[in-house]
């Protein structure tokens, strides 16, 4: 694979953790989450590949 490509996937996919990140924090704290867990769904789609990935885990709330 080329430089450009995985530079510009490591580009795509931090700015993937980053926001998402931001988004589930700030989902978390507007919340009640003490002592629950959460099931989280992330999809990832590349238009023109026709290609679909999905990650699941749980997140628990804070203390």
């Amino acid at each position: 694979m080329s430089d450009d490509f995985n530079m510009s996937m490591r580009k795509f996919l931090k700015q993937v953790g980053v926001t998402s990140q931001q988004a589930i924090e700030e989902a978390m704290r507007s919340a009640e989450t003490s002592g629950k867990e959460f099931t989280a769904r992330a999809v990832v789609t590349i238009d023109g590949l026709d290609m679909e990935h999905v990650v699941t885990g749980t997140i628990k709330g804070q203390d």
